[in-house]
């Protein structure tokens, strides 16, 4: 979980309040005045000012004008480490959110890129005629509807290569060995120039 960092003012007054929720500043003590404490921490008394108005306002201490600061609220000073510590984890929890919805929005961006890339490139694919392919139909009733091409041992029978199958209005590009055939598919072939008539052949007669 990321570390979140909060003003030194706030830490100040987190660290002040868990003394006193230790016990090591007693309720009932008065603290020293705004001087000391910017010595004792090494910030300014401005810096102190504000601290002591964060437990002043969470009723933890008492600030006097004229005597300085009193401890008036242990179960106070409790109470404000839980609040702090949950906030603290809120904000962390927040900003890992807002690091992983922009981490999601850069992968949604590089994906939606790398989809329309292989959009263009199918469909330039597509548009692609295979070179000097012959086209031979797949007639009903053909003895090798429903056998794959390893089954029928296309290659060794024919010598020639399956390159695509036309099948309802679409190609399929390299159909695998367990490829099967079915009614009125439109085999493209390419091999040497009586290979046609061999598929033909295994085509009709299987």
């Amino acid at each position: 979980m990321e570390n979140v960092e909060s003003p030194v003012y706030s830490q100040i007054a987190l660290d002040i309040a868990i003394r006193i929720s230790k016990g090591e500043i007693r309720e009932g003590t008065r603290l020293s005045g705004r001087s000391i404490l910017a010595s004792e921490y090494k910030v300014s008394p401005e810096t102190i000012r504000r601290s002591l108005r964060i437990l002043e306002d969470m009723e933890i201490v008492k600030v006097y004008a004229s005597s300085g600061v009193k401890v008036i609220s242990r179960s106070s000073a409790a109470s404000f480490i839980e609040r702090y510590n949950v906030g603290r984890d809120m904000r962390s929890r927040r900003n890992e959110i807002a690091s992983l919805l922009k981490k999601k929005e850069e992968l949604d961006t590089k994906l939606a890129s790398l989809i329309d890339d292989v959009c263009d490139l199918s469909e330039r694919f597509r548009n692609i005629s295979p070179v000097h392919a012959v086209e031979i139909d797949v007639p009903e009733g053909s003895p090798i509807i429903g056998r794959s091409v390893t089954d029928l041992r296309f290659w060794q029978q024919t010598g020639a290569t399956i390159v695509g199958i036309k099948r309802e209005g679409k190609i399929i590009i390299s159909p695998g060995p367990y490829a099967s055939f079915q009614p009125h598919d439109i085999v493209l072939v390419i091999g040497d120039k009586e290979a046609p008539d061999r598929v033909l052949k295994l085509i009709t007669e299987g």
